[in-house]
């Protein structure tokens, strides 16, 4: 499977961490709230964002992008970038804002449910 995107490299070019998959649907879907925009600027945007901790292969965001298409969580239509060179821009659907609350939600459940574990803090169970 390929990977959905990958840290930047750090010290040891080994170092690279795969997103989760579904990650980058998500990741899109959140950059589409801010508004429609060009699948360069989703990248750069999810980039920036993160600090530079994630890097979205272009390769993996288009196939991603398809994908958020096929099932109508997104729309696309064809416009002129801040280069003037054509573009299709990206909006958020009605029902892929649906999908954004709801995966949402589960990610904050996992990374608390990860945030305990790795604190190591007790169960209620264990006290």
């Amino acid at each position: 499977m390929p990977s959905l995107g990958r840290m930047p490299p750090q010290d040891n070019p080994d170092d690279r961490i795969a997103l989760l998959q579904g990650t980058l649907d998500l990741l899109i879907l959140k950059t589409l709230v801010l508004g429609s925009c060009h699948g360069q600027g989703i990248a750069r945007s999810i980039q920036r964002q993160s600090e530079e901790v994630f890097f979205v292969d272009h390769g993996s965001l288009y196939l991603a992008l398809q994908r958020l298409e096929d099932k109508k969580w997104i729309s696309a239509k064809w416009g002129v970038s801040e280069n003037n060179r054509k573009a299709r821009f990206y909006s958020l659907t009605a029902k892929g804002r649906q999908q954004l609350v709801e995966k949402t939600s589960e990610w904050q459940r996992l990374t608390r449910a990860m945030g305990l574990i790795l604190d190591g803090r007790p169960s209620s169970e264990e006290v």
